[in-house]
């Protein structure tokens, strides 16, 4: 089975291969820009998990304060 690609805008889908070589171009740089955010996404979701788990060890190291 070989499907053809499909690219969506404005809720209308074109097949890749009948798009000029520019749009192609475009189509491809969003696809690997929206990758590379899904990457960052993922990246700081780990993170802000790790900086949770650092401020949390540290506010059991530190000495308690009085009042």
């Amino acid at each position: 089975m070989d499907e053809e690609v499909e690219v969506t805008v404005d809720g209308v889908s074109y097949r890749f291969s009948e798009l000029s070589e520019e749009a192609q171009a475009q189509a491809s740089s969003l696809q690997y820009v929206e990758a590379q955010i899904a990457d960052l996404n993922a990246k700081l979701a780990v993170f802000t998990t790790a900086r949770m788990a650092y401020q949390n060890a540290l506010q059991q190291l530190v000495p308690r304060t009085r009042q």
